[in-house]
């Protein structure tokens, strides 16, 4: 059986070339690196060629693309065997919508609000404007509606196996309503001239038994479907007679027909523009094919959950990771459902609540949200706490100064921000705010202390919050914590200095409703519960919000040193000394000490060792400032992109370059990179509105730099300065590593990660990992000290073999690494500030860890491998006993060691020891 608390757990990212099958075969080198639980990217049936699984279209199958069933048993037979758990990356938000492969939606659009559907999707069914009845938005079309319908775009076809009627656009499937079945069948049958045909005189009785309004009922469609499919030659006659509802040039009257019959659908057909203004159900962020689902919903919960309880009372899934889970309506009603889901599944009593982790981003300072059952997060918080520890901030000066004298523009990072959630609110996301806003309106409305807070007032208000809000998410319920009022009245605060419009009470109306203060007791006069429906769908807004502006917009706009824009992080922050990185890992021992520590992930801006290597920029601040003028210099060009632009494109390089030459795959890469970087900031060129002459120019000028022929001189000097970048980047990386792997959580590995991680973001970091290398590099390894490799450190063999010693100490001392102390040990001398020393304590027992850092100076700029042996300064042994060198059982005999003897040839040290 695998621990309940995993050791580390490895990131595989499955598609359609690697599967159940092939995730089999990579167990024994997962069982070799210690690794105790894969952790699976989504694997229940997603849309066919998904290349990331989150479009789940039926949560109760397997993914047949990965193997299916038979499949998976291999895999849950090598797991077993090894002894090893699976986590599943689950999504529980939202679900793959359009095309014509979710058979819930598809009902939906079928029967509208009367589908037994219709409660699992988020849908604001009186949302659309300009409609006497329910209906749904679908913004899919690539061409205005009126150019789509009048092309003969949208097709009316009869499924003559099912006798059933759908219009087609492309690979959309948009189910006609029976109760027009009967318009259609009369049609057809007037325009075959097959009034006096046998099928044509059934097909017109047929109508005629069903031409009462809201005719056939759900009950009875089976039947008229039936019929048709069993009527002889009423496909034929049918096939025929849809011509007058295809146009044709120079006929609206088929034009019309069609239009007409699609009004009267419970869905309205639009180009996909019109989601920014007119969307009326909740999606994924702005991903329209992303619809989100209602797990607050009993049934909806029950149904999306059945597989994977039965895969937990199987014994075959031993821990989940939810999938944005600050999306949910309510996440603390959903863990606590899925903790009790997963109790009652499992066959045998155990003490420990299954092992649950969320996708959550917390801001700078902020707690951790209290979900129950929930053992942490996915680590992004520790993934930027051990990058602000290895920042150097004395370089932090000349790196603001390069960027402002680059942007030619303040470099405010809150303000960036600010102006991103402004663009957000206002475009991408406006058809969501308004639906805020309008439930807002009819709030104030219903009650005459507030019935002069018009719309538009309401909306300045309410932006003017949103702008403001510094988290992703409060979590309020049937109350509200103490956090999130301090966390809303600041934000309000803040919009209310900056209102100028008239009467700012405005906000203590709005705050009122935000904070379920409106309902409380004692007063009167508002629906309790619409007042909590605009609190709960608020805090669903936000993230999504934060999100797009913050990672997807600013963090491609503020390019100061690209490592610190990173998912989780907040690039205006300072660097961390070693005190207040021991201070947060304290904390962290009482808070999440189970959760993923991670350092790259399928989302992650780019690879965890490229990262290290633009973080080197900060400690050759100087020379890089000067080199980057340079290369600007030389560069230029009138047709070219942007100076910030270009900026980044410098520093992308840094993180990405191969140390042994680039090829035209990698200039195919970097164009992919600054195309998709451009669109994001959102400014030259954009998703919504691309330009195709910039992203052109972007193009060229990464073609123009990286060609031999043209840019020799360029590519000479660049070479040279990446490579001390990357030197430096890798000892980050190694001091990276041994934190990851032994401060307070689990170790989280991206797939591949064990060699050099130089990927940029996705989907570069998904292309495929070649583990065969890696397989036949741990086993040369295994009997090797990691400094066995320091002279051909840019093969990444040494972060392997470090990779091999860590995990095997976990694995070794579980109990350590798994309900251990963190004790901060002190190091003192001129050369103190270079390491980060801690102890983690589980009763007699200890391991000490010492990571180096700021390696410039000692390696003179990145030039050679350093000889750590000069670094001045001792560490503080006093309270331990025995203590040894771990594997090498070296003793130490000084309580007050140098560090230089610690490390010698390496940037970390592990030891172990008893205490006093």
């Amino acid at each position: 059986m695998p621990p309940a608390i995993p050791l580390a757990t490895y990131r595989l990212q499955l598609s359609k070339t690697f599967g159940f099958d092939e995730a089999a075969a990579l167990v024994p080198y997962l069982k070799a690196l210690s690794i105790s639980h894969l952790y699976a990217s989504p694997f229940l049936k997603a849309r066919s060629g998904s290349t990331h699984g989150y479009d789940i279209i039926d949560h109760s199958q397997l993914n047949p693309e990965f193997g299916g069933n038979d499949a998976f048993a291999r895999l849950s037979a090598a797991l077993d065997d090894a002894e090893m758990g699976l986590i599943l990356d689950f999504v529980p938000n939202h679900m793959g919508v359009g095309h014509a492969d979710n058979m819930w939606w598809l009902d939906v659009l079928e029967w509208g609000p009367r589908s037994p559907y219709a409660d699992s999707f988020d849908i604001d069914w009186d949302g659309l404007s300009n409609r006497r009845g329910p209906g749904l938005l679908l913004p899919i079309h690539g061409k205005p509606y009126s150019e789509a319908l009048e092309h003969g775009e949208i097709e009316l076809r009869y499924d003559a196996d099912e006798g059933s009627f759908s219009a087609w656009y492309f690979d959309h499937r948009l189910p006609i309503r029976p109760s027009r079945y009967a318009e259609i069948l009369r049609a057809v049958v007037h325009a075959a001239t097959a009034e006096t045909e046998a099928a044509g005189h059934a097909l017109i009785d047929i109508a005629a038994n069903h031409s009462r309004p809201d005719s056939p009922d759900r009950d009875e469609a089976p039947a008229l479907k039936s019929a048709l499919a069993a009527l002889p030659g009423a496909a034929e006659v049918i096939e025929r007679g849809l011509a007058a509802y295809r146009p044709q040039q120079n006929d609206p009257a088929r034009v019309a027909m069609l239009h007409r019959l699609l009004e009267r659908q419970y869905y309205r057909l639009a180009h996909w523009r019109v989601a920014v203004s007119e969307i009326n159900y909740r999606r994924f962020f702005d991903v329209s094919d992303l619809a989100g689902i209602r797990v607050e919903n009993w049934r909806t919960f029950r149904d999306v959950h059945h597989l994977v309880a039965a895969l937990i009372a199987d014994g075959r899934l031993h821990g989940l990771r939810l999938d944005h889970i600050d999306g949910l309506y309510d996440p603390v009603q959903y863990t606590r459902r899925l903790q009790r889901l997963a109790r009652r599944s499992r066959k045998e009593p155990v003490r420990q609540p299954f092992y649950i982790l969320v996708e959550k981003i917390l801001a700078d300072g902020e707690a951790v949200p209290a979900l129950p059952g929930v053992a942490g997060t996915t680590g992004y918080e520790v993934l930027n706490d051990i990058m602000r520890v290895l920042q150097d901030d004395s370089g932090t000066s000349r790196l603001d100064q390069s960027w402002r004298q680059v942007k030619a523009a303040p470099a405010d990072f809150e303000q960036v921000v600010r102006q991103a959630k402004q663009h957000i609110v206002n475009s991408i996301m406006a058809s969501e705010f308004m639906v805020l806003v309008r439930l807002l309106a009819r709030i104030a409305a219903g009650h005459w202390p507030s019935r002069d807070y018009t719309l538009d007032r309401l909306r300045a208000a309410l932006e003017l919050f949103v702008i403001h809000f510094p988290v992703y998410r409060t979590y309020i319920t049937e109350s509200i914590s103490a956090d999130d009022r301090t966390i809303i009245m600041a934000a309000i605060a803040t919009a209310r200095d900056e209102w100028v419009g008239p009467d700012a009470s405005i906000f203590d109306f709005v705050a009122d409703a935000l904070t379920l203060d409106l309902i409380a007791p004692g007063r009167a006069g508002y629906g309790s519960s619409r007042v909590r429906r605009f609190a709960a769908k608020m805090q669903q807004f936000t993230g999504p919000v934060m999100a797009k502006a913050l990672e997807d917009t600013s963090f491609y706009r503020y390019h100061r040193l690209l490592a610190r824009n990173e998912v989780g992080g907040e690039p205006s922050l300072p660097a961390l000394a070693p005190d207040d990185f021991h201070q947060r890992m304290a904390a962290r021992v009482k808070t999440q000490p189970h959760g993923l520590t991670t350092t790259a992930t399928h989302d992650t801006k780019r690879g965890e060792d490229a990262r290290m290597r633009i973080l080197a920029l900060s400690e050759l601040a100087a020379d890089w400032s000067e080199a980057v003028a340079r290369w600007m210099t030389a560069n230029s060009r009138a047709d070219g992109p942007s100076a910030a632009h270009q900026y980044m494109i410098y520093q992308a390089l840094i993180g990405a370059w191969p140390l042994n030459g680039t090829d035209d795959d990698f200039v195919s890469r970097m164009q992919a990179y600054v195309v998709k970087a451009a669109r994001e900031g959102k400014q030259q060129t954009s998703w919504m509105n691309p330009r195709e002459d910039y992203e052109a120019a972007l193009t060229r000028f990464v073609t123009d730099i990286l060609d031999p022929a043209q840019s020799s001189g360029f590519i000479s000097n660049f070479a040279a300065f990446a490579r001390r970048a990357a030197l430096i980047g890798a000892l980050n990386s190694l001091s990276q590593l041994t934190l990851k792997a032994t401060i307070p959580g689990v170790p989280d590995i991206y797939q591949g990660t064990e060699f050099w991680d130089l990927s940029l973001v996705d989907p570069d970091n998904r292309r495929p990992v070649d583990f065969a290398a890696r397989e036949q590099a741990t086993i040369a390894l295994v009997a090797e000290p990691p400094s066995a490799r320091v002279a051909s450190w840019p093969d990444g063999h040494i972060k392997l073999a470090l990779t091999l010693r860590l995990l095997a100490l976990r694995r070794q001392y579980p109990d350590i690494f798994t309900d251990g102390r963190y004790e901060p040990l002190a190091v003192s001398g001129p050369d103190s500030d270079h390491a980060i020393a801690f102890a983690r304590i589980h009763r007699r027992e200890a391991i000490i860890v010492v990571a180096g850092r700021h390696f410039a100076q000692i390696s003179d700029g990145g030039r050679h491998w350093p000889d750590f042996s000069t670094w001045n300064a001792v560490l503080d042994l006093r309270g331990y006993r025995g203590v040894r060198t771990w594997l090498g059982q070296n003793q130490i005999p000084s309580a007050t060691p140098s560090i230089g003897s610690l490390l010698a040839a390496r940037p970390v040290a592990i030891l172990q020891a008893q205490l006093r």
